[in-house]
């Protein structure tokens, strides 16, 4: 017996800015599971910058999504029948079919979640991939060491607030953030105890990161791009390493953007400039939910989520997230 589900389809490919016209809502009929599936009802589901990338129709990393065909994405569901040992009705899982209210997957793409253990938008963020993103490109592809100097840019994001913490906790000398607000500002120094912040709109980058860091910085995190990466680049010091985790200041550009103006400075001051994707380091899950659940747990680590409520404001939810709209974590709450 099916069940009618709500999805968001990609309706037409965007040149620069998504508009509303970009999706399209459809009702579709969702079959009861076969065996080895499981049907879930999604509960929450997250909006990310890559999936900006996937609405191009170009080579890259992940294929793009396909026209008339729904929007993929991190989720949190409940399951609702199943036709696969070991998943019953009532257990929670972890899955990458969101942007639709039912979802009907193979059990090799679902992970168990415990509810008991951290709120279900822990499990799509600071315990998810944004939180493994941030592990992962600190302290892999960055090399950060205890005594660095850290710059996050949009350090207010989902994957910059964890950024900024770990790197406390792990013993920076001092951690810097950008962010587009006073009151993002405010909750970096505030709350989640950066050292310093500051807010893109009031100065240059370059001259306001010269002002929170004078002895200059060790790492970079980027997920900017554009005057922050430059900005960066000049205040880095000898052997300092860049984490390129995301661009969004170009991601809905329809005219080749100026290049970082001061690239040979990477050679002179002998700089490691990578890039990262969270997919190439599945091998560090363990160990980062073993540091960082209890950090979470204990309060060390804070987080936030906007979330928006219904199937229908996905499409909100993420142009606000390119935006920079909301603090946190952007979260679509289905039901």
């Amino acid at each position: 017996m099916s069940v009618l589900s709500t999805e968001i389809r990609l309706a037409a490919r965007p040149r620069g800015w998504p508009t509303a016209d970009t999706f399209e809502t459809a009702r579709v009929e969702v079959p009861d599971p076969g065996p080895g599936q499981i049907l879930v009802r999604n509960l929450l589901m997250s909006v990310d910058p890559y999936m900006r990338g996937r609405m191009d129709d170009r080579e890259s990393y992940v294929p793009p999504f396909a026209l008339g065909k729904a929007l993929e994405g991190g989720a949190v569901g409940e399951v609702v029948a199943s036709g696969a040992d070991g998943f019953t009705p009532g257990d929670t899982v972890l899955h990458g079919l969101g942007w639709r209210e039912y979802a009907l997957l193979p059990v090799k793409a679902v992970a168990k979640v415990d509810p008991s253990v951290a709120p279900l938008g822990a499990y799509l963020g600071v315990l998810g991939m944004t939180g493994l993103t941030a592990y992962a490109g600190l302290l892999r592809s960055a090399e950060f060491k205890p005594g660095d100097t850290v710059f996050v840019s949009s350090a207010a994001g989902a994957v910059g607030q964890v950024v900024g913490q770990l790197a406390k906790h792990r013993g920076a000398a001092r951690v810097i953030g950008s962010a587009g607000s006073a009151e993002k500002v405010a909750y970096l120094r505030d709350e989640l105890g950066f050292d310093a912040a500051f807010d893109y709109h009031d100065a240059p980058v370059h001259d306001q990161l010269r002002q929170a860091a004078p002895d200059g910085i060790d790492v970079y995190f980027d997920n900017v791009g554009g005057d922050h990466l430059e900005a960066a680049i000049s205040s880095l010091n000898l052997h300092g390493r860049i984490c390129v985790c995301g661009m969004i200041s170009v991601y809905n550009a329809t005219e080749p953007t100026p290049a970082p103006r001061n690239l040979p400075m990477i050679i002179a001051k002998r700089l490691t400039m990578r890039g990262m994707l969270v997919s190439d380091h599945g091998d560090l899950r363990d160990e980062f939910v073993r540091e960082v659940a209890p950090l979470l747990a204990n309060g060390t680590v804070k987080h936030r989520e906007t979330v928006f409520e219904g199937i229908g404001a996905a499409p909100e939810a993420f142009l606000a997230m390119l935006r920079g709209d909301g603090v946190g974590k952007n979260l679509v709450r289905l039901a």
